[in-house]
Parts: structure tokens; C-alpha cells; sequence
């Protein structure tokens, strides 16, 4: 049994690596950060290869499929993305293209060539790292909310595609809420509520999968407040995020 599972240097990649370590699957991490993976390779039980790569380039995405498609991969986790705070106007769009890149484009590029090994085989699971953000717009997190939409979008049409071919692969999308990791650091913000330890994210996230869920949201607040916005409007929606957003910023 072996998973692939990109972002897995730290935070929920990290925690998911961990606990699938544990549940005797070998890995496949990928990231940017040598150092880290090299550390989390000696410290698993099970075998880890490690991939350095820029999920930004389309070419090293090709490389990796190319490198892993021979593994029989049999869990897929696009967890590699982050964010950016800022007014839209103001925020850096070389930044920004890079984010697009590595939320949507890698996300799409590896399901997909993936997903045809799998159907191939009639057997595997994709796990796809989104947010609760997907659910909404995002003002002064404009482009990353974004991402994650497309993201989730993509998941659910996805997983419908592949109900009505009765097929054996399965793909599920993680939405959390806060989650305790570097993702506040890199997107220059400070959670503005308790967040989540990405090794419970990890569990429930994995667990879920492997019964088939299509949409997962841990913790009973995110669940709630997810459900509450498609009782109101857009635009109030979007007033509410504003001031939830504003309270992020670093002061």
C-alpha cells in the first residue's frame, strides 16, 4: 500500500504522513523543503521516498507523475497550497500567479493524471485539501478563497463523474476551518479564532475518506457556520468574512 502526498513537510501533510505511516502504508512525500522530509524519512516506520519539487512548474508536476506513476499509487493527497492577505489591488500578483499555480494548477494536473491510473486499475482514493473558505467570497483573501473553490468544485464533479461509472476509486475533499500550522506565517496573517491541531485535521480527514465521504469538515463550529451561510445573502456573507478577515491582520 503506498500513498503520495505533497505539502508533506509540515502542518496537515506532515500530520496525515504520520498517520498513515502507522496504518502501514509507505509513502511518497513531496515538498520544497529537503531538510524537513529528510528528518520526517528517518523518523517513520514504514518505507518514505522523498521528492524535492516546486509544485509552481507544470514540468516538475509532469516529473513527478512520471517518477510515481510505476508505484501503483493507492491514495492521492493534494495537500500543497497556501495563502496571501491583502486588499486585492495591493497584493503582489507574481505572488498570486504563484498561488493559482499551486492550489489550482498542481491540484488539477496530478488528480487528473492519477485519476487515469486509477480507473485503470478500479481502485484508489484521491484526497483533495480545499478550506471552508471554498464555501464563500473572501475579501482581503481574495485569490486564495478562490483557489480553494475551484478546488472543491472540482472534487464534487469529480466524485459524480465517478459514482455514475460505479466505479472502485474514490475521491474525497478535506475542508477545515483554522488549523494550528504555518499557513497564518507564510499567508502574513493570525488566526482570529481556536484553531484545530492538524494531527486530529489528519485523522478525521484520512478516516472519513476511507468510508467514502465526499465533503469533510472537521469540528462542529466550522460544520455550523458553514451550514448558516446559505440561509443569508451574498453580500451580507461577504461583510461578515471582511470583518472575520480583518481580524487576522498583523498588527
Amino acid at each position: 500500500m503506498k500513498a503520495l502526498i505533497t505539502g508533506a513537510s509540515s502542518g496537515i501533510g506532515y500530520s496525515m504522513a504520520k498517520y498513515l505511516s502507522t496504518m502501514g502504508y509507505d509513502l511518497i512525500l513531496v515538498s520544497r523543503d529537503k531538510e524537513m522530509l529528510q528528518r520526517i524519512q528517518k523518523e517513520l516506520s514504514t518505507e518514505v521516498k522523498i521528492v524535492v519539487a516546486d509544485l509552481s512548474q507544470e514540468s516538475k508536476l509532469k516529473e513527478l507523475y512520471v517518477l510515481c506513476k510505476n508505484d501503483n499509487i493507492d491514495i492521492l493527497i493534494n495537500n500543497a497550497g497556501f495563502g496571501l492577505f491583502g486588499e486585492f489591488v495591493d497584493t503582489d500578483l507574481n505572488r498570486e500567479l504563484e498561488m493559482i499555480d499551486v492550489n489550482i494548477k498542481a491540484v488539477h494536473i496530478l488528480t487528473k493524471l492519477f485519476l487515469k491510473d486509477m480507473k485503470k486499475r478500479d481502485s484508489g482514493y484521491i484526497l483533495n485539501v480545499s478550506s471552508a473558505a471554498s464555501f464563500q467570497a473572501g475579501p482581503l483573501m481574495a485569490t486564495y478563497y478562490a483557489t480553494k473553490s475551484y478546488v472543491t468544485k472540482l472534487s464534487l464533479a469529480i466524485y459524480e463523474e465517478l459514482r455514475r461509472e460505479h466505479s472502485n476509486v474514490h475521491i474525497s475533499c478535506l475542508c477545515p476551518g483554522p488549523v494550528s500550522t504555518n499557513f497564518n506565517d507564510v499567508a502574513n496573517v493570525q488566526f482570529s479564532m481556536k484553531s484545530l491541531s492538524s494531527d486530529d485535521v489528519a485523522k478525521y480527514a484520512i478516516d472519513r475518506m476511507f468510508r467514502n465521504k465526499l465533503i469533510i469538515i472537521p469540528g462542529m463550529k466550522m460544520k455550523f457556520t458553514i451550514f448558516f451561510n446559505r440561509f443569508i445573502s451574498n453580500k451580507f456573507a461577504i461583510k461578515i468574512v471582511y470583518n472575520f478577515q480583518k481580524k487576522k491582520e498583523k498588527k
